[in-house]
């Protein structure tokens, strides 16, 4: 078996988007690579295309020249796969079908040595599956890689159930040395990114069912929270054809476990054919040259009124930072907060009203366990610093005096927020998200997916998160995360927001 693939030649079978990506790839590493495709002409029309990329990328100096000339003179079409029996790793990149993908490396199997690599691009089949009926099935890894190919970082090396280690660990230092960062993987439903990834957009198709907030102000709180687009902006981008097909598949192939449940909202946005930027509507509408998300409007909040008494409760970087916040705030009436670090919550009480950091429960639950009527909750913020004017979502207690329900937002605003009214749901949105994160991440080491530090660099990467599910752990608490999940549970009840086992452990070796 070949354990170093250095220079070794490539075959990439499928000459699609990501096919031509990974050619690319391979040529500027050094690789002599032959490109095949099923259809006609499709494989030399690909690499016609790649000769005009990287001539792009020579003309924007990204690229050198010479280094340009010797990669594209390293690739080669072919119009069968027996040109390609000097092949030490095969590729591949064809459509998403168990069938075609068992069909293509059995032939391959007749064709290439018995040392080569096989390796598959899937992002969802079951590694294991592909590789029943091989005579080697040892020598089949799953090699998934990121669109674009060239520019994204991730690589998941999947292992199946049969796969050999030292081919799983070739194609892991071979992606090294294409400047890759590769995480190894266990061939589960999703592997890493797509599982971990399913709470972003469940936690928001969930809220937009019950109408807590439109897509604008969810979008708005997430990109606030460090995301580069909100879920709604993200899942039109993908199509909602996509993205729920992705969601039913790791539904169905987790035996329809209720934490991946697929949305109603999204099946009826497919019923109805609105995939988003490639049908002209989604979430928003990309019709007549418009671009998506229009900005949100500027709220105008008046300054809170005077007040008798404000105390900032709790302890951390967030009770910090409001203490700051409130100190700046009070300074024109020319006298400054109280401090209780012995609170057992985080916020501000003003006068006989409190304003709380979210734990998961709602801002009615809260009342009530506060006994007291003037209650708002407010979402974690997530960037440390937290900069000025970010968006925040908030809720008031159904059962609050009027005047309250203007104040909290006033309040949020002379503290430095742009304060997002939601309906009084748990866990509001950032908070619920990131604990779901947390929690998905967490099974997935549980169950020996990937390790902690795999599964922060396939999230950073992978989908440009801004942090990984640990990260986020480490700055938060496993105690505060578990808190979000089983109040989210006992409002929703269902198996959805079960707290992971290695939670609840990691919760025991605190205490």
């Amino acid at each position: 078996m070949t354990t170093d693939l250095r220079g070794a030649p490539v075959l990439v079978v499928g000459a699609g988007i990501m096919g031509i990506g990974i050619v690319q790839v391979a040529a500027l590493a050094g690789h002599p690579v032959k490109l095949f495709d099923m259809r006609e002409g499709a494989a030399s029309q690909a690499l016609d295309k790649l000769a005009a990329t990287l001539k792009s990328l020579v003309d924007k100096g990204r690229l050198d020249a010479e280094m340009a000339r010797e990669a594209i003179g390293r690739t080669a079409a072919i119009n069968s796969l027996a040109q390609a029996r000097d092949s030490a790793l095969v590729v591949e990149a064809i459509v998403e079908k168990l069938e075609a993908k068992r069909s293509l490396f059995n032939e391959l199997e007749g064709i290439v040595a018995p040392g080569a690599v096989l390796a598959t691009n899937t992002s969802s089949i079951s590694v294991t599956a592909i590789a029943n009926g091989l005579q080697h099935p040892g020598r089949l890894v799953g090699m998934h890689f990121f669109n674009p190919v060239p520019l994204m970082k991730l690589v998941e090396v999947v292992s199946g159930l049969q796969t050999d280690a030292p081919v799983a660990e070739a194609i892991f230092e071979l992606s090294r040395a294409w400047g890759k960062t590769p995480v190894h993987a266990k061939s589960t439903p999703g592997f890493i990114v797509n599982r971990i990834a399913r709470p972003y957009y469940a936690e928001t198709l969930a809220l937009l069912q019950e109408q807590a907030a439109t897509p604008q102000v969810l979008d708005a709180c997430l990109k606030a929270a460090g995301f580069r687009m909100g879920p709604c902006e993200l899942m039109d981008l993908i199509g909602h054809d996509t993205n729920f097909a992705v969601t039913n598949s790791v539904y169905e192939a987790n035996f329809q476990d209720k934490r991946f449940v697929p949305s109603l909202v999204q099946r009826e946005m497919v019923a109805g054919g609105l995939f988003g930027r490639k049908s002209g509507r989604g979430f928003y509408r990309y019709e007549a040259g418009s671009s998506g998300p229009a900005p949100l409007p500027v709220a105008v909040h008046e300054a809170p009124a005077t007040a008798r008494q404000v105390t900032v409760h709790g302890i951390g970087p967030i009770a910090d930072h409001l203490e700051h916040a409130a100190i700046a705030a009070l300074a024109p009436q020319g006298w400054g907060p109280a401090r209780e670090l012995a609170s057992d919550w985080v916020g501000l009480s003003i006068d006989g009203a409190r304003l709380v950091l979210t734990d998961g429960r709602t801002a009615q639950q809260l009342a009530h366990d506060f006994g007291a009527a003037d209650v708002a909750v407010f979402d974690r913020p997530l960037v440390q610093p937290i900069a000025p004017g970010s968006a925040l979502a908030y809720a008031v207690a159904p059962g609050s005096h009027a005047a309250w329900q203007t104040q909290a937002g006033a309040w949020l605003a002379a503290l430095g927020f742009t304060p997002l009214p939601l309906a009084d749901a748990p866990g509001l949105v950032v908070a619920r998200t990131i604990a779901m994160l947390i929690n998905e991440g967490a099974d997935a080491v549980l169950q020996g997916v990937c390790d902690t530090a795999g599964a922060d660099a396939a999230m950073k990467l992978g989908v440009n998160y801004p942090a990984g599910p640990f990260e986020w752990l480490a700055h938060w608490s496993v105690d505060g995360v578990v808190g979000v999940l089983r109040a989210l549970d006992a409002e929703y009840r269902g198996e959805r927001y079960r707290v992971s086992p290695w939670l609840r452990r990691h919760a025991h070796l605190q205490a």
